[in-house]
């Protein structure tokens, strides 16, 4: 940046102030301490600007020139020679301790962080080791020069490698992003300058700041960052694994209390049985567990040790093959138990009224107890530390029970859905059903887990 201004005494000057090594290039001069003009040591300047940068400042070179009373206008030839050289401003601008845990935070999820800056090379070394980039003795530093003289192969290996990235250009940023992208990561970029816009748009996921950012960035960018904060894009990773896991515990949840209903009244058919359920029965356990069990899951917290998982590879099915075996397994272990318990209430000469609804109370239990084991895909639901942590899912299950002692117990339900009202001792063997329905599907997760160990 350069202006040209009148000194109090009438005097035209033009003050100049930018990188250092660009300002260094334009001088032949520099202003001693006596305030008279000497040659310019350019070996001293550069040791000043190492020492500086080594100390995590961002430096500044300030430059002028004296020019005749007529000059009138600045022009970019003015700036190129003849300068003299004033001297270094180191600006102490920290990352924030938040920042440097969700860098943390981040390396343990599988994510590589990368600083492309145009800082000097030592400020970005120095800021880099502060946020963990990396260790003092291995962190590299690639400079924009470097990136300019690459090719797009070998640009490829160096975007991988290296986690630094000083002294570059907007159109080094958009290679950055090219190259990452080539080698099959996604890529997010995070800016807060028009010339940002090209990379933020190339890039998977466009972040722009919302403070600090120009509307071009955050009409390029798909985020919009509202604090301008780092942490921010670590807490949204976390939120958005949360999402995706809650997802899938809503199908694992939802296919197998539909499978179970669907193979009590095909298992019925099939082997000339009596129908355990009725049409309208049916329709009460679809409308009474969706509006309870399977609403809970969407406000399931993150599961323990979210952010230390590896990314997913993108193209992942949602729904994997050990899901689509559990689906199987616990629409067999639900629908078997209910018929299997139907038919024996049939034996003991209970009416079919009776019986019947005996088999919507087991199919609801052990519904209700399998929503446990739904809350975590693969980690244990025993521990009592983890029981409370939704209290959707308690409260869920209370309703639930709320709407099945009307099924049962209210005369006017009792006509609309064909049951009757049961001794409290008809409630112990579907209680006990979901128990070990419950305790096999946690049987099943420790096996699955020390399948994965």
């Amino acid at each position: 940046m350069a202006t040209l201004n009148t000194a109090p005494d009438g005097q035209r000057r033009i003050l100049l102030k930018g990188a250092p090594d660009r300002l260094l290039d334009r001088c032949h001069l520099e202003l001693g301490a006596s305030g008279e003009h000497e040659t310019l040591d350019r070996a001293f300047w550069e040791e000043q600007i190492e020492m500086l940068s080594a100390e995590g400042l961002r430096v500044l070179a300030a430059a002028a020139r004296e020019v005749p009373d007529s000059k009138r206008a600045l022009a970019p030839e003015d700036l190129h020679e003849d300068m003299v050289f004033l001297g270094l401003i180191g600006i102490i601008d920290p990352p924030r301790p938040e920042a440097i845990d969700a860098i943390r935070s981040c390396h343990e999820a599988g994510i590589r962080v990368k600083m492309i800056t145009g800082d000097h090379a030592g400020t970005a070394r120095a800021i880099g080791i502060e946020m963990g980039l990396g260790a003092a003795g291995e962190l590299k530093v690639i400079s924009g020069a470097e990136i300019e003289a690459a090719s797009d192969e070998e640009l490829q290996q160096i975007a991988h490698d290296c986690d630094i990235f000083a002294r570059t250009s907007p159109e080094h940023k958009l290679r950055l992003v090219k190259a990452l992208q080539a080698r099959g990561e996604v890529v997010a970029m995070t800016g807060d300058g028009v010339n940002d816009a090209p990379a933020l748009k190339r890039a998977d996921v466009g972040v722009a700041m919302g403070i600090k950012g120009t509307e071009a960035t955050k009409e390029a960018a798909e985020i919009v960052l509202a604090d301008d904060n780092f942490s921010t894009i670590e807490r949204a990773v976390e939120e958005g694994r949360t999402i995706y896991d809650n997802l899938r515990k809503a199908i694992l949840f939802i296919l197998p209390t539909n499978g179970a209903q669907g193979f009590v009244m095909l298992a019925a058919v099939v082997f000339g049985l009596t129908l355990p359920l009725t049409p309208v029965q049916i329709l009460w356990v679809n409308m009474v567990v969706a509006v309870t069990l399977a609403l809970a899951l969407a406000f399931e917290p993150a599961e323990p040790g979210v952010m230390q998982r590896p990314p997913r590879k993108p193209g992942t099915p949602i729904i994997n093959g050990l899901m689509l075996m559990r689906v199987g397994f616990v629409s067999l272990l639900i629908g078997g138990a209910t018929i299997a318990w139907f038919e024996y209430s049939l034996l003991q000469g209970m009416e079919l009224k009776t019986a019947r609804t005996i088999a919507v109370n087991t199919l609801v239990v052990a519904q209700a107890w399998y929503l446990f084991n739904s809350r975590f895909l693969t980690a244990s639901s025993l521990a009592p530390s983890r029981m409370f942590t939704n209290p959707g899912a308690l409260v869920s299950v209370a309703l639930l029970g709320l709407l099945q002692l009307g099924f049962v117990y209210l005369p006017l339900l009792n006509t609309w859905f064909g049951t009757t009202p049961l001794p409290i001792e008809a409630w112990g063997p579907p209680m006990v059903i979901g128990l070990l329905v419950f305790l096999i599907i946690e049987g099943e997760k420790a096996l699955l887990r020390a399948r994965q160990r």
